[in-house]
């Protein structure tokens, strides 16, 4: 049975003054009038990890009509909606008390996608939310009434202001689990459509800078060139009309500073259900889409890259080929072929992150350097093989090189931000200055080979630690798994989960004989049942979804993993 909250407030003045480790007494469950408080971990010190903290309430009791969450993913948005404002009460209520940390009250902070977060938990019975709060000391010593304040005065108002349908703007909530399920529908609709993205009339595709992912303000909206567009009956909105991107070959063309990258970055992002208002929103692509490029440096390790790459020096294997320090050549081949592993249906390309000599070898450069001398089989022969043989589509910046007009299947081109359909252009173009070159690579693309997985590791080993440094790095133990080349991660809280994973299929998975597909669907179909909770032996609270193509790479990029 556990405390009220009047007697967690006598407790807490009780420790006033009291060594920091004084704190650790009160793990446990607190009654509040509306709630239930859990306090799951106390930190060390108050520079230390903040303290993990969970409130409960009934769900009936929240008010929220049912029909908001009736489904998985109706629920997702739901709790989306509301870590959002847990995160802007919190960030408005909580103070600074103390040192270190001591006073902050802080929950996952959300990107601009809906994504499903373990610090959100809806059902019809019980809503959890998980988040940490900084508990207040000076030096080493407890601040007992500042704490007092904190848990029990600040909180029962955050929890008021954010986790009760009456204290919460019902438009605004139904907005975003209608924006999301329709989001969702699209992309189910794609390759019924023979499309793997979708643009919508409208959409604000700039973001406000780097650092900064809310839309542009001023930006030109989209607008479909004719040719292109499409529409669809949403379940929600009712019409919607923009671009549709075929299956196939697709090239952005344009002249520098006119928006191919940035169109990119949206079909990119559009693996992804955005909130009202991003800009974004209704912007799909296959959720099987996968950016890829050069990565100089990253280690390799077992990949068939033979499709590409061929008759190294020195004898060296292509088809299960091996490096600590790859190439700009060899990392795309090898970025290409491990996506192809884990079964992407469509890859997304810049030529300004790509290596030159892979993407294209002109006739002149034949001419001087025979085949016989160059291992290298370049993307412009084997993109339209990808298609033909495997299904895979291609969605290609390129600004430098019209040798991809023989082998694109439509063209869109960029002139200050708006969209045109140039196909026909291109392939006059094509035809009237032909570029006399020799396709290289034979006629078909070559196999995909799944690898198998083994790891050194002692089952004693009690290190297992992990940690995320932004959207860049993840560390493991002492090991930094470098993640800045993986381009649809945005959120740190799926690098925390991923690492999370990484320490699950350490002691779990990598020990047979599965190839790394079957792992992986098998750890994704975990998630799928039991949640994000099942890759730790705690309750999370900063673990964000993520996709198998990202989880590969960060197994592809440990050093610590051997694949053959």
């Amino acid at each position: 049975m556990g405390l009220d909250d009047r007697q967690l407030r006598q407790r807490l003045l009780a420790m006033d003054g009291s060594s920091y480790r004084t704190y650790k007494d009160l793990k446990g469950y607190y009654d509040f009038p509306r709630f239930t408080l859990i306090i799951d971990h106390v930190q060390g010190d108050p520079f230390a990890a903040p303290s993990q903290l969970r409130v409960q309430l009934a769900t009936p009791e929240a008010g929220f009509p049912a029909p908001l969450y009736s489904t998985p993913l109706r629920a997702v948005a739901v709790e989306d909606f509301l870590v959002r404002r847990f995160h802007g009460v919190s960030q408005h209520l909580s103070q600074r008390r103390g040192m270190g940390s001591s006073g902050r009250v802080e929950i996952t902070r959300p990107s601009q996608a809906v994504l499903q977060r373990s610090a959100a938990h809806l059902t019809p019975q019980v809503l959890e939310i998980r988040f940490t709060v900084g508990l207040p000391a000076q030096g080493r010593r407890i601040l007992g009434r500042q704490a007092a304040e904190l848990l029990c005065d600040d909180l029962p108002t955050i929890v008021d202001q954010s986790l009760f349908y009456s204290s919460l703007d019902p438009q605004a909530l139904q907005d975003q689990v209608a924006t999301v399920e329709d989001s969702h529908w699209l992309r189910q609709q794609l390759s019924d459509r023979g499309l793997i993205a979708f643009v919508p009339d409208g959409a604000i595709l700039p973001r406000h800078s780097g650092i900064d992912d809310r839309p542009l303000p001023q930006a030109i909206p989209f607008q479909s060139p004719p040719d292109l567009r499409v529409s669809f009956q949403c379940p929600n909105r009712g019409t919607l009309r923009g671009m549709g991107i075929p299956q196939g070959v697709t090239l952005i063309v344009g002249g520098g500073y006119h928006g191919k990258s940035t169109l990119l970055r949206a079909i990119e992002r559009g693996i992804y259900n955005h909130i009202p208002g991003d800009g974004r929103d209704y912007l799909v692509t296959n959720a099987q889409a996968v950016k890829v490029r050069a990565e100089d440096g990253r280690s390799i390790a077992g990949v068939d890259i033979s499709p590409f790459i061929n008759h190294l020096p020195l004898g060296q294997s292509t088809t299960q080929f091996s490096t600590t320090n790859a190439s700009g050549s060899t990392s795309q081949a090898a970025a290409i072929m491990e996506s192809l592993e884990c079964g992407a249906q469509v890859l997304l390309m810049d030529e300004d992150t790509s290596a030159t000599n892979f993407m294209i070898r002109d006739r002149r450069m034949q001419a001087l350097i025979r085949k016989d001398q160059e291992p290298i089989t370049p993307f412009v022969d084997k993109v339209q093989q990808l298609y033909q043989d495997h299904g895979v589509s291609t969605v290609l910046v390129m600004g430098g090189s019209g040798d991809y007009f023989d082998v694109a299947d439509q063209v869109i081109a960029l002139d200050n931000f708006r969209t045109q359909a140039v196909t026909a252009q291109a392939k006059a173009i094509a035809a009237q200055y032909d570029t006399d070159r020799t396709p290289e690579g034979g006629s078909q693309f070559g196999p995909i080979t799944p690898r198998r997985l083994t790891v050194s590791y002692t089952p004693d080993d009690s290190r297992n630690k992990r940690k995320a440094k932004g959207v860049d790095t993840i560390v493991i133990d002492r090991e930094d798994i470098d993640l800045s080349a993986v381009e649809q991660l945005i959120e740190t809280g799926q690098l925390r989960a991923i690492g999370a994973a990484l320490l699950y299929l350490r002691q779990n998975q990598l020990h047979g004989n599965d190839t790394l597909p079957v792992i992986l669907d098998s750890l994704m179909q975990s998630i799928h049942h039991q949640g994000l909770d099942c890759l730790t032996p705690f309750p999370p609270s900063d673990l964000v979804e993520f996709r198998p193509f990202e989880l590969a790479a960060a197994l592809n990029r440990w050093r610590s993993i051997q694949l053959q």
